[in-house]
């Protein structure tokens, strides 16, 4: 009865993650990248306990206080004061009571520099040619405020280069919704100065499907011990079966570990990770993969390096059935995978 219960739920599931969704496209950003899209999409649309995690993952990763501080006070011209200023409270309670590097401040301009003319400038080479058009005759004002305050003062500061500012704008003009005049223009400015059309739709699809399929859950906090990073754990049943949704930061892996008298089943439900059996080679893994884990083998499994990474584990019933962990994958061995 056991088997066949299994068998059952495993095709449904199976079924529900492969046509559930789209497949992930491949990783096309630097974690650097990544990071600030998942910065600038909280802090758009506000979800400030995210944009923590997210703020602090980045300084981990190697961004400077100042390169987040530039992402964050650049939005106010995107979704305005509230959320830039919120987010800039965020960034100050994460720095506050830990060492990160500050890295370069940004140069304001000077008090008699022709503002106008240096937007101008700024606006002219960021889009290919002069911006003009109807909406600037019938509004010369806001023409005015976006030549001469977000392409004069803020582009101007440097920190971040105009493609990263790019990055950071797609990012929090798609979490937003419904400005699709202004995230096509940007997504154009964004392939001018450098962005492949691919890098354009990663930046969208890491900006609106940052919770994974079946959620995130909480911080996996009992098991933290057995990892390297931040992992996540959502309980989705303990009926019968024990299925759990575990979500990876990217370079976040568990210890090897083995199962004793009792299996598990991995169903792979977004991002891109790893799967390796001891004495032999990891195996990448994508959304839909489907691995069997015997009993008494030696494995570990995680999130590549520069890539979320989620799946579905499925306890697989044992009397007695135990799971002993082990040594953590060193830095030298899982650093050779890509």
């Amino acid at each position: 009865m056991k088997i066949k219960l299994l068998s059952k739920i495993l095709f449904i599931v199976f079924i529900f993650v492969f046509w559930g969704g789209f497949v992930m496209a491949e990783d096309l950003l630097t974690l650097k990248q990544q990071n600030i899209v998942m910065i600038s999409s909280y802090t758009a649309t506000g979800d400030l306990v995210r944009l923590e995690e997210a703020v602090k993952k980045g300084l981990n990763d190697g961004l400077t206080i100042n390169e987040v501080k530039e992402v964050i006070v650049q939005l106010y011209a995107y979704c305005g004061f509230p959320k830039s200023l919120n987010g800039l409270s965020t960034l100050l309670k994460v720095t506050k009571n830990e060492k990160f590097k500050e890295g370069a401040e940004g140069k304001a301009l000077p008090k008699n520099a022709d503002k106008n003319k240096i937007g101008t400038d700024i606006q002219t080479e960021l889009c290919g040619a002069p911006v003009k058009g109807e909406l600037f005759e019938f509004a010369p004002a806001i023409d005015d405020y976006l030549k001469e305050h977000l392409f004069g003062d803020i582009f101007s500061r440097g920190v971040l280069t105009t493609q990263e500012r790019e990055i950071a704008t797609i990012a929090a003009l798609k979490a937003i919704g419904n400005v699709e005049p202004q995230l096509n223009a940007h997504i154009q400015i964004g392939i001018h100065n450098g962005l492949t059309v691919a890098q354009t739709e990663k930046i969208q699809e890491l900006a609106t499907n940052k919770t994974p399929e079946f959620g995130l859950g909480n911080p996996n906090i009992n098991y933290e011990k057995y990892f390297t990073g931040h992992s996540y754990l959502n309980l989705l049943t303990n009926k019968q079966l024990g299925i759990f949704n575990v979500t990876f930061e990217p370079k976040c892996r568990n210890n090897w570990h083995i199962h004793h008298k009792g299996g598990q089943i991995l169903i792979v439900t977004d991002g891109r990770g790893y799967y390796q059996e001891w004495n032999k080679p990891a195996q990448e893994l994508k959304k839909g993969d489907v691995i069997n884990i015997p009993p008494e083998v030696k494995h570990w499994h995680g999130a590549a390096k520069d890539s979320w990474f989620s799946h579905i584990a499925i306890e697989v019933p044992s009397e007695g059935g135990t799971t002993e962990w082990l040594e953590p994958v060193s830095d030298s061995e899982y650093n050779k995978l890509k």
